[in-house]
């Protein structure tokens, strides 16, 4: 992203006038921020010219806070597809309300942003400590998903007659958006509601913030897979494992499962283009040298090569021809022409992964996430979503982190990596 890009100003309710009941840790203090760019050479570029690098607001507790806690109710969402550790994020939410601070009130809206419209009639779930105490050992969340918009006004008007003073939002880039919506409404009206994100894209996607929960756990998830086709490719003659992974418009999940799990010889990802011609050479000459080969597709690669349907889902994305399925039939056709067999295997995982339970890396990342989005709502910050940034947890503009999708740069360290560890053409 680009500095002229960069719009790091928080917004806020108005002045912390209430001390913090909490009573352990230390305090962030207003002004203490994260640098944007971590490099030496870039911050001192900005020093040179007299302008300020810019920075993310520190996440954290603050001495004092917005709200008074004996008087405020909190409502959590969660929408968009499932993925690893979100009943640990909204357990988390609800403990540190309960304990930090001493709210008594919080709601679970069901099914995503259906359950803030009174059309659906679903009745909230009221969520106490005893209510969440086990949540975390299932995957899925307790309350419920759904995808796409809903009228915002009618969410807002839900909002100001259960009197919530904090919604959290746990979702990827379509949720933050009817986040940033929702504020925006409620700023329109002159309601004091903070509207606070917290970034869950099991595609780790979402700009300015370098890591979201489930991640780890869909790419540690995702190496079993991994052994599964190798296993399979190698004791076959001439086989090959095909496996498909979730990645629909950035391709980190494939890079790093790769990268894990080293035994993939071919990895494509949605960022860097490849023909069906050069794919099929790489291919074959893996399978001249060697006699076996392991691919890993992310789910978002070579449509440029597949029909498109132009229909959309229920978020209004084009849906995607299936890569795995198409890879598949292709190479079987390649090599029936050449007179070769194949024994070719092809797996997909991907609701497998997104489903189980968070590791113990997630599980500790979603309890402060958790922990860190209370004490930005209660604060009174508004419109941010809590992200990860140079080992910090930071606030981040909702504007700023929807602006565009982050993805692997084709000339970053990152693919070359993965060019290296495959030994694939850099251009197929």
């Amino acid at each position: 992203m680009k500095p002229t890009e960069l719009d790091c100003a928080i917004s806020q309710l108005g002045e912390c006038r209430i001390p913090s009941p909490m009573s352990k840790g230390h305090y962030v203090a207003d002004g203490d921020d994260v640098l944007y760019h971590n490099s030496r050479k870039e911050v001192e570029a900005f020093l040179q010219e007299g302008k300020r690098p810019p920075s993310f607001e520190k996440a954290g507790p603050r001495e004092k806070i917005y709200f008074d806690p004996s008087k405020l109710k909190c409502g959590i969402v969660t929408c968009g597809g499932l993925c690893p550790g979100l009943n640990d994020v909204i357990r988390s939410i609800v403990l540190s309300l309960f304990h930090h601070y001493g709210v008594r009130n919080v709601f679970g809206f069901l099914y995503g942003y259906e359950g803030l419209s009174p059309r659906y009639r679903h009745v909230p779930l009221e969520l106490t400590p005893g209510s969440v105490a086990r949540i975390h050992e299932q995957g899925g969340t307790i309350l419920g998903s759904s995808r796409g918009p809903q009228d915002v006004s009618e969410m807002v008007d839900t909002l100001e007659r259960m009197n919530v003073g904090i919604l959290f939002t746990i979702g990827g880039d379509g949720t933050l958006r009817g986040a940033q919506a929702i504020s925006e409404e409620a700023g329109k009206r002159g309601l004091k509601i903070a509207v606070i994100g917290i970034p869950k894209t099991i595609d780790n996607d979402i700009s300015c913030v370098q890591r979201s929960f489930g991640f780890e756990t869909a790419v540690t998830e995702a190496g079993k897979a991994i052994i599964s086709a190798h296993t399979e490719a190698f004791g076959a003659r001439n086989g090959v494992g095909l496996v498909k992974l979730m990645g629909r418009e950035s391709g980190f999940i494939p890079a790093f499962a790769t990268l894990a799990y080293n035994d993939v010889n071919i990895c494509l990802v949605p960022e860097i283009p490849f023909t069906l011609e050069g794919f099929l050479k790489a291919l074959e000459e893996r399978i001249e040298r060697r006699g076996h080969a392991v691919i890993v597709a992310g789910e978002g690669a070579g449509q440029d090569l597949m029909e498109r349907t132009q229909e959309r889902d229920a978020s209004g994305n084009i849906r995607f021809g299936d890569i795995g399925l198409f890879l598949r039939d292709r190479i079987n056709a390649h090599f029936k022409g050449l007179g070769t067999q194949l024994n070719l295997k092809y797996i997909d995982p991907s609701y497998t992964i997104r489903s189980v339970q968070a590791n113990a890396h997630d599980a500790a990342f979603c309890l402060l996430l958790g922990h860190n989005a209370v004490h930005a709502g209660m604060a009174g910050r508004t419109n941010i979503v809590v992200g990860d940034w140079g080992g910090e947890f930071t606030h981040v503009p909702i504007p700023m982190a929807v602006s565009r999708r982050k993805q692997i740069d084709p000339n970053g360290r990152l693919w070359s990596t993965v060019l290296e560890s495959t030994g694939q053409p850099v251009v197929m």
